[in-house]
């Protein structure tokens, strides 16, 4: 049976003509007619070219894999218990879930808090993040999460200023930081922002350490989504100009005439721009670690993508040899707001193996007695359960969940849902709840008797993203409760059992019938 989807996906806008009768290895149609228009993907690059290569419709969407990976999270299960708590006393009246602890400290000094252990990664360019980012920088700060400004921002601002190929000035910047810090609650959680090649060259973090109070930079190997630089798409010839002269690689060549021409006569109507990768040596990796240090940031992240096991080794090493703060590893196919679609499906390590051999490299290191940085595992989290899993695989050493697309969809639906409000033009589905946001969104009454007057300032799109957050919250207190574990830090590898033989021999938690064993056999024979 084939794992993947070949061929013909709702992510292309593309469709078998005999959508029952598919040829498994082509994904072909098993007749392919003289006479078709062209629906599949092969028949729509026909006409479309590279732009079939990507996700559509760009701008108002994300996507994740469609590949079924033979091992996945749902291949563990949670094992609670019936005796004792760990982190409160074994005492039924004080050992319930509202009274677990899921905040959490990272960083060389446990400096940075989070209220929940989320860190959204990094959200840039792409316009799905930009026009959502309201909800998703105040909903975050409300709800103590950290929060990622992604690549390529400063450089695709418009109203940005650059002096000798520095940045001085970007109002997107600028306001993406004011956004989460303004609603930033107790010194709970960050803003983060990461930089590419083209960022690095233009000087983006050391702009946002010394003018706009950010303390937390991010170096960026990449994503699991892709193994190539970040990519969008631009429909206004002057601006593609603009960033090919600001040295990005712009397709086609904007500043050729003949492209100019076709462009103007209909033939195509977007452009791409794409990064540069990266060229990680060791020696780079220190210097840049260094250099952000000496710019102001009081912490140092790093991100790595879906690469090869000796990639993930370097990245492991070289964190280590930095004192990085965090290493988020983010594994295959998770999401992202344009990837190629091929791409996206058949590159990178799948999740459970690379997190599998994440463990195992940094347990080695711990067991050497080497600086381990604190741990973030991200590659299509969504719920608190998965949550659960991820903390319990990498324990003791992870310490944050990345979550980007599932936040990014809270804030879509809280912006959509305040949109009909205003309209008066609720759905059926949501009318039924009532025809207010304080109605509407259970967590907002929540929020109107914390802020009094200034809740109206609060966008519908960041109610969506806290009252996503308070149910994450809540849920996972619930698991953590069932397992007598009542903070994060007592959350162990032996919480989960593998309930397929793969899955426990690619992870090394042990299969659901060998869990206990020598405990159920002291208790038989006692």
């Amino acid at each position: 049976m084939s794992l993947s989807r070949i061929n013909a996906s709702a992510a292309t806008l593309t469709k078998n003509r005999t959508e029952d009768s598919v040829v498994s290895l082509s994904g072909l149609c098993v007749t392919c007619v003289d006479g078709c228009i062209g629906m599949c993907e092969v028949g729509k690059s026909a006409y479309r070219g590279a732009e079939v290569i990507y996700p559509q419709p760009f701008g108002i969407m994300t996507t994740a894999a469609e590949k079924n990976y033979p091992v996945d999270l749902s291949h563990f299960t949670i094992l609670g218990s019936c005796v004792g708590a760990h982190g409160i006393e074994a005492d039924s009246d004080k050992a319930i879930f509202p009274n677990a602890k899921v905040e959490t400290k990272i960083g060389h000094d446990k400096g940075i808090k989070a209220k929940i252990p989320i860190v959204v990664p990094g959200l840039g360019s792409t316009a799905v993040a930009k026009n959502n980012w309201e909800g998703l920088a105040i909903g975050s700060a409300l709800s103590g999460m950290l929060l990622t400004i992604g690549e390529n921002v400063c450089a695709m601002d418009p109203d940005s200023k650059i002096e000798k190929g520095r940045i001085v000035y970007s109002r997107d910047m600028e306001n993406r930081v004011k956004l989460y810090k303004d609603w930033q609650q107790d010194g709970y959680g960050a803003i983060v922002v990461q930089a590419n090649v083209e960022d690095t060259r233009l000087g983006t973090q050391e702009y946002a350490l010394s003018k706009l109070g950010v303390e937390v930079a991010e170096l960026k190997w990449g994503q699991g989504a892709k193994d190539i630089g970040g990519e969008v798409k631009i429909k206004d010839l002057k601006r593609a100009q603009k960033l090919k002269d600001r040295g990005y690689v712009v397709l086609p060549d904007p500043h050729n005439p003949d492209v100019i021409k076709a462009f103007e006569q209909g033939s195509f109507r977007e452009f791409e721009r794409h990064s540069r990768i990266g060229m990680v040596t060791e020696e780079g990796f220190m210097q840049r670690a260094e250099e952000l240090r000496k710019a102001g940031a009081k912490y140092v992240f790093l991100k790595t993508g879906a690469y090869r096991p000796q990639d993930l080794a370097r990245a492991v090493k070289y964190s280590s040899q930095a004192k990085i703060d965090l290493l988020t590893v983010d594994a295959a196919g998770g999401g992202t707001g344009m990837s190629p679609w091929r791409m996206m499906n058949e590159w990178g390590m799948p999740g459970v193996e690379l997190w599998s051999l994440l463990y195992q490299y940094v347990d080695k290191l711990a067991k050497k007695g080497e600086y381990v940085p604190d741990i973030a595992l991200a590659g299509g989290y969504t719920l608190e359960d998965q949550m659960f899993k991820g903390l319990a695989l990498g324990a003791p050493y992870v310490k944050l969940i990345g979550m980007a697309r599932a936040p990014l969809t809270a804030a879509m639906v809280g912006k959509t849902i305040g949109k009909r409000i205003q309209e008066g033009q609720l759905p059926v589905y949501v009318e039924r709840f009532g025809a207010h946001a304080e109605e509407v969104f259970v967590n907002a009454p929540e929020l109107r008797n914390k802020f009094g007057g200034d809740f109206d300032k609060i966008p519908p799109g960041a109610i969506g993203v806290y009252t996503y957050a308070a149910r994450l919250s809540q849920g996972l207190r619930q698991i953590m409760t069932g397992n007598r574990k009542f903070t994060l830090g007592h959350i162990t590898r032996d919480d989960i059992g593998a309930i397929t033989k793969e899955a426990a021999e690619i992870s090394g938690i042990p299969y659901v019938m060998d869990v206990d064993k020598e405990e159920a056999e002291k208790i038989l024979n006692s």
